[in-house]
């Protein structure tokens, strides 16, 4: 019974970070910059995270076909 608070730390890393932790960075700094964006503009950011998903995905395939050697 003890053991369940280890396996559910595991399992959260597995579930955000998986393989790819250069993207669960990104995504907490999109997060982080959409808030901080908000602040000073006043809603004007809605621009920072689609523009930041599209960089966040093109980062990820080149990735993964860099890795898959071809």
């Amino acid at each position: 019974m003890k053991r369940w608070p280890g396996a559910f730390g595991r399992f959260c890393y597995e579930f955000v970070v998986g393989d790819t932790p250069e993207l669960a960075v990104g995504v907490a700094v999109v997060i982080v910059g959409a808030w901080a964006l908000s602040r000073p503009l006043g809603g004007a950011d809605f621009w920072f995270v689609p523009l930041a998903v599209v960089l966040l995905l093109a980062a990820s395939l080149w990735r993964g076909v860099r890795m898959s050697g071809r």
